[in-house]
């Protein structure tokens, strides 16, 4: 983590009111068929458990790869093939995309397994203790897969990792890009998000085969 004594305190208030805010600026409240204030009111309840739980440490995503929490908004409010193109590289322009190789229909089969299932029953939660897991770069995905789960953390949805790159772009990097092992359609794929064509790509990789520029995404917990 960033040394807090050489920077200012982490605001957990302020850090939610960005992000849900950031939420409504890119149009979540239509996706969701909810107008901005309808969509505040949605979110609001998780604002106290944010400020309870993130405490006041700084920190900094592009070089840790670690952030204290993050506003998730499910597929059933706003679908995937609509969030990707919301997000961007810090700094850069182009949309985010999902790569070809999700034939048609595969993308609704990725779901969240059973132990990365959100809580609640309204569409939005919270993940904490997030971490893009570069710690993984170059681990064959099912073993990272099984050391995650051994450390009693959660991996990632597709959801999830849409969310973390819309609150934090800067988290996305070269070489220190994610697999979302939260998702799964059956079979030996795993979702990942990393860079392509200079742009955040959705795509999916064999869980038997590494790649030292994709770790595994995981968070310590959730609420909702």
């Amino acid at each position: 983590m960033t040394d807090s004594t050489h920077s200012p305190a982490f605001d957990a208030a302020a850090e939610f009111d960005r992000q849900a805010g950031t939420l409504v600026a890119l149009g979540y409240p239509a996706l969701s068929g909810r107008t901005p204030e309808q969509f505040a009111e949605l979110v609001a309840p998780l604002r106290a458990e944010a400020v309870a739980r993130a405490g006041t440490a700084a920190y900094d995503p592009a070089t840790t790869g670690r952030v204290p929490f993050v506003l998730v908004v499910g597929r059933e409010l706003a679908p995937i093939e609509a969030t990707m193109p919301l997000i961007t590289l810090h700094g850069g322009r182009l949309p985010g995309f999902v790569d070809r190789s999700f034939e048609p229909g595969s993308l609704e089969r990725f779901v969240a397994t059973e132990p990365s299932r959100p809580p609640g029953r309204n569409g939005v939660h919270l993940l904490f203790d997030v971490e893009r897991g570069e710690e993984f770069c170059g681990v064959v995905p099912a073993d990272a897969m099984a050391t995650v789960a051994e450390r009693g953390r959660t991996l990632l949805t597709i959801e999830e990792g849409i969310a973390l790159l819309t609150a934090f772009p800067e988290i996305l990097v070269k070489n220190k890009c994610f697999e979302l092992g939260g998702s799964r359609c059956g079979d030996r794929r795993v979702p990942a998000l990393w860079i392509s064509r200079r742009a955040p790509k959705l795509g999916w990789c064999w869980e038997g085969n590494p790649h030292t520029w994709l770790g595994m995404a995981s968070a310590g917990a959730r609420h909702g």
